[in-house]
């Protein structure tokens, strides 16, 4: 991901939205553009403005990714070249209004001008070498919690990026390149895929690792981990501080954030599941975690079919039994007290039975 930096970053912010707000504008509103750039308001025009609308929409949209802004600027210059011949042919048409084409062709040049600098400012600001301290845009955040392991086990297991996967949801790999550094590939908002090369800066065995991303980075980011003993011997306390600059500035922050795909949203959830790996070996996942959207908190329409046999756990051993021994026992047993008789139980749904037969001895 290319930066430009103060009056060249400012000029592609304004440039991006204003590219989106004319894309918009003349997807919604054809007929009105035509008029007031002076052209005929006829079905060939406003369709012709439509296709121009998407074109300056995509445009828009690619800035706001941050990816390559001199591409995308440059992008724009060529379709204000094509803007400008287009304008130069309505004049020489009969029904137009031939001030205000020659308003718009001014105000197309000059917005040419700013594209032609601002793809400038952006092919230099790649060209530059990358500098991770001196950013000032990241985003920080810092998160820690304590894990019921010692601080060798648990430094360990985070210095293999490649386990990261394991724990974090929308991390997809991580490949170790060797000389400390590494590959990442995840998912973003709308199920984005973005990647990076990141590098090891510091690693003091089973105290700290410090990382940064490398030039070209779809996400800027750098941080460190700590691993601390807690008081009381209670285990090992993490602590991740980390800084990241997503792609689209506040836009791409604000639609991380409403996704729930934002690092500092995730990074919580991920050392939550990074102890229960540490700790009991599996991610523990519960009906809620299981969906990645807002859902209904009720049951399945269509119930889970249960297998031929169930376990009962028990501390001494663990019982297996089928539901036509489940039932006999049942049958043979008063629910009331556990003992054999001729007295029946009163009638019982199919539930309840299931319930009784999950219960050692048939109790209910």
């Amino acid at each position: 991901m290319t930066r430009t930096n103060g009056r060249g970053q400012t000029l592609t912010t304004g440039l991006t939205w204003f590219s989106v707000g004319l894309g918009i504008a003349q997807l919604v509103a054809p007929g009105r553009m035509t008029k007031l750039i002076g052209t005929r308001n006829t079905d060939d025009a406003r369709s012709l403005v439509r296709l121009i609308g998407v074109r300056e929409t995509v445009a828009g949209i690619g800035l706001l990714s941050g990816t390559k802004p001199d591409a995308w600027l440059g992008g724009r210059i060529g379709g204000d070249l094509i803007d400008l011949a287009l304008l130069v042919g309505a004049m020489r048409q009969r029904g137009t209004n031939r001030s205000r084409l020659l308003a718009a062709t001014g105000a197309v040049l000059g917005i040419t001008a700013l594209d032609i600098f601002g793809a400038v400012q952006a092919a230099r600001a790649a060209a530059q070498p990358h500098n991770p301290t001196s950013s000032g845009r990241k985003t920080p955040t810092t998160k820690t919690i304590v894990v019921n392991r010692d601080p060798e086990d648990v430094y360990q297991f985070w210095s293999n990026f490649e386990n990261f996967p394991k724990f974090m949801n929308n991390l997809e790999s991580v490949t170790t390149t060797g000389n400390g550094r590494s590959h990442w590939k995840a998912l973003g908002p709308a199920g984005k895929r973005f990647e990076w090369d990141a590098e090891i800066v510091e690693n003091r065995p089973h105290e700290l690792i410090r990382w940064r991303s490398l030039p070209g980075a779809d996400v800027d980011n750098d941080g460190s981990v700590r691993f601390e003993r807690a008081p009381g011997g209670r285990g090992t306390l993490v602590r991740v501080n980390l800084r990241y600059d997503l792609p689209g500035g506040i836009f791409g922050t604000a639609l991380a954030t409403l996704t729930g795909s934002e690092p500092g949203q995730e990074v919580s959830e991920d050392l939550r599941r990074f102890k229960q790996v540490m700790e009991t070996g599996e991610v523990v996942r519960s009906d809620a975690s299981i969906h990645p959207t807002m859902h209904n908190a009720r049951p399945p329409e269509q119930p889970i079919p249960l297998r031929d046999s169930f376990h009962i756990d028990v501390p001494a051993r663990r019982q297996t039994h089928t539901w036509q021994e489940a039932r006999e026992r049942l049958e043979s047993a008063d629910p009331m007290s556990g003992q054999s008789g001729e007295t029946r139980a009163p009638a019982r749904s199919d539930a309840a039975d299931r319930g009784a037969a999950l219960t050692p001895g048939g109790a209910p």
